[in-house]
């Protein structure tokens, strides 16, 4: 009897005691959480952390809620262990004697909300993460403040049994949800059934995932905004339910689903159809994500205001504490439709706010009023696309937080509840991710009266030193012309992510962006960039196996060698415009040897190699035929995206192109080796005279304006669609271990380039 009440007494002081910290802690490195005492105070009407010294050296940490106190402890980790957690790196050997901090450390915020995700984000990047890497990602969040992040993994799962139940047969569910690479997409209304039909298992898989995400997510107290309903139906619902729906009319090639609109009769039952499934799966939440209207022109025969209540009446109808969530985007939200909504009921993503900001802050998307009565959050977009490169906004995103936070707009600082990460892409550019987190908590460095370049000098002093774990003048000097120059995109230039990589774009005479929406324009010399990579290397070998350092110095090579090929690709075009063949063979080689080289720098670590992508899709997969249907969505959604149309005329190829290993050698290296080899026949060709034509051939009977037309310069015209297509059904292996020294093939780099 004694042993039996022994071990209750265990189990209920271990269920006390227990907590998300801790874990997190022994995540980081196994055992270490004893190193720390952590503390949740429920009495702050703020959000907080407090560090400072415990007993026996450990660290006290206390915080109002186990987010906060993530957030403190990561704030010690990198400002006074010199231990930086990010993507590349979530794992660290914490030391057995703890730094003392010299005194107490408390910060504040009223800013109690910190959102995270774009719906892009979860095709982009996370469409086949599975639950080791969903796991280290909801950690990050925790380290950085997130306590409310967007949830919609396995939303298909829901969408599924609703339609079964509404008659639908599984083969035409297939044909209306879309396969995993381009959920995202199927998600916000835009396309049906590309990438598809999903297979039994990956509905059983996505449940399940979705189950274990958001049950670590409440451990830490966040609150998961789940996918609302606001009218999406498949195009064919009129004729197949005999519901009066309006057809989604198209988006860049695809057939767009229909709209059930939220005024009309069968709106109600279907919406709490929808949300009964979604309650049953997954629960109820506070918070619901819905983008009526994405991406649509103003419709006179909409009645915004009435669709917005009803909209938001069935989401009350589960839970009538909920909040809306809606993305501040080109038009939405339109004012009509939410003008009568109550005070609390809406939050409002102002999801570019470092460049175009819609709260009221100078931009081509300025609202004067901002949103009026409603809450909202001021975003980071930073990236589109996922696409790879050193992109940033610091002195603007400083800038407009400043004026989110001044009596200039103080209507709208009324109403800002807190800031949210909104890329397209993750796991990339971690200086401006730890910005953007430690905004709302430390207003006495962004919102004093120093100059915003001072301010900027300042933090980047300060994210360097915990970045390497110790201070160093050379990468001090790097990382400050990095930040004046590539991180400090202007304002006025409203490019949507990175500086695009050369080689990543379609071969053309006349080559910039990438893809179709970059709006990409120089604001930096590449001198510049190849100046930060030459002293970033001048140091590597007192940084060998140090994980942040070398991510980095390939990051930063990468570009260097990116922004230099851009020169010589123009090199290589004057050749061909000048008719200097011998030039044109030289500079186009050393064209192609420079992107051959920057494929054998990224294979040196599993961030930049096509295989940790591929690989994790074909992981998913429970057949054969299911493996190669995943590995078909992760290779087509990074180059052409669509089909024919779509690619083509729609725009979408290449617009989630990757600077990865494998891909450069094997599907951007032919693009332009062809494009080269058919520039040099074509300038051979215009060395010789037209025999045939002399002679009576073929070409004797042109007509006056073919023959004008032949004599007109322009590039030779490829069909580079049936190029690309064929690589996209391959199934050659890419995988993500490692080739090669990332400091040596990076010192090969700047011996290349120099």
């Amino acid at each position: 009897m004694k042993k039996l009440f022994l071990f209750i007494t265990i189990c209920l002081t271990t269920v006390v005691h227990a907590n998300p910290i801790d874990d997190l802690i022994n995540r980081i490195d196994n055992g270490a959480s004893k190193q720390f005492d952590i503390q949740l105070e429920n009495n702050s009407t703020r959000d907080f952390f407090e560090i400072d010294n415990a007993p026996n050296g450990r660290i006290s940490i206390k915080g109002n809620s186990w987010v906060s106190i993530a957030t403190g402890l990561n704030w010690y980790l990198k400002y006074t262990a010199g231990i930086h957690l990010t993507w590349n790196n979530m794992r660290a050997d914490i030391p057995s004697r703890l730094p003392r901090v010299t005194k107490k450390i408390r910060k504040e915020t009223n800013l109690t909300l910190r959102y995270d995700f774009n719906y892009c984000t979860f095709s982009y990047s996370m469409a086949f993460w599975d639950w080791d890497r969903w796991q280290k990602e909801i950690d990050w969040m925790a380290l950085h403040g997130v306590n409310l992040p967007l949830a919609i993994v396995g939303e298909e799962v829901v969408w599924r049994n609703m339609l079964l139940k509404l008659g639908y047969s599984k083969d035409e569910i297939g044909r209306f949800i879309a396969g995993p690479a381009f959920l995202a997409w199927w998600e916000m209304n835009n396309l049906e059934g590309w990438g598809g039909p999903l297979p039994d298992s990956w509905y059983r898989q996505q449940e399940i995932l979705q189950k274990k995400i958001l049950k670590r997510m409440r451990e830490y107290g966040m609150h998961p905004v789940l996918p609302g309903y606001c009218g999406m139906m498949p195009h064919d619902a009129k004729d197949k339910l005999g519901i009066d729906v309006t057809p989604g009319g198209s988006w860049n090639g695809y057939t767009r689903p229909a709209n059930l609109s939220a005024t009309s009769t069968e709106f109600d039952r279907i919406a709490d159809l929808y949300y009964k499934e979604l309650t049953r799966l997954y629960g109820k939440s506070d918070y619901y994500s819905m983008d009526p209207f994405h991406e649509s022109n103003d419709d006179a025969s909409i009645n915004y205001a009435e669709a917005g209540r009803k909209l938001m009446e069935a989401m009350k109808r589960v839970n009538p504490k909920a909040t809306w969530v809606i993305q501040g985007w080109t038009e939405n939200p339109r004012p009509q439709m939410i003008e009568s909504m109550r005070d609390g009921d809406l939050l409002v993503l102002d999801l570019f706010s470092e460049c175009r900001p819609m709260f009221g802050a100078p931009s081509i998307w300025k609202r004067e009023q901002g949103y009026g009565k409603h809450g909202w959050l001021f975003c980071m977009l930073e990236n589109f696309g996922a696409n790879v490169g050193l992109h940033g906004r610091i002195d603007q995103l400083l800038h407009n937080w400043r004026l989110a936070n001044s009596e200039t707009f103080k209507n709208q600082k009324k109403k800002l509840r807190g800031i949210g990460f909104t890329m397209e892409g993750s796991e990339n550019n971690p200086i401006m991710f730890e910005l953007m987190s430690e905004l709302p908590w430390d207003e006495n460095s962004f919102l004093n009266d120093d100059s915003i370049s001072s301010i900027r000098k300042e933090w980047v002093k300060r994210y360097v030193k915990a970045r390497y774990g110790r201070d160093d003048s050379a990468l001090q000097e790097a990382w400050a012309i990095l930040s004046s120059t590539i991180y400090n995109c202007p304002m006025g230039n409203n490019q949507q992510g990175p500086h695009e990589s050369i080689f990543d774009g379609r071969p053309s005479l006349n080559n910039f962006q990438v893809k179709s929406w970059s709006k990409m324009r120089n604001y930096y010399d590449p001198a510049s960039t190849l100046r930060a990579a030459i002293l970033f290397a001048s140091v590597a070998d007192k940084y060998r196996l140090n994980n942040n350092y070398e991510y980095d110095l390939v990051d930063i090579v990468r570009q260097a060698m990116d922004d230099q090929a851009r020169l010589q690709y123009l090199r290589t075009i004057a050749d061909y415009n000048g008719f200097s063949i011998d030039d044109f063979k030289r500079d186009s080689r050393r064209f192609l040897d420079m992107l051959l080289l920057q494929d054998k720098l990224l294979g040196t670590r599993s961030e930049f190699r096509l295989g940790h992508w591929v690989e994790a899709a074909r992981k998913l997969g429970t057949t054969e035929a299911e493996r190669n249907l995943y590995e078909w969505n992760a290779r087509t959604q990074i180059t052409t995206w669509g089909n024919r149309t779509c690619a083509d005329k729609g725009g979408l190829r290449d617009y989630a192109h990757k600077e990865w290993q494998g891909l450069l050698r094997d599907f951007y290296y032919k693009r332009w080796s062809i494009f080269f080899d058919a520039l040099l026949a074509q300038m051979t060709q215009n060395q010789k005279s037209d025999e045939n034509a002399l002679g009576g051939g073929p070409n004797a009977n042109k007509t006056s304006q073919e023959l004008f037309d032949m004599a007109l310069p322009h590039g030779p015209q490829i069909d580079w669609y049936a190029i690309e297509e064929p690589w996209t059904r391959q199934h050659n292996t890419y995988n993500s271990k490692t080739e090669g020294n990332s400091i040596d093939i990076a010192k090969e780099v700047i011996d290349f380039l120099k």
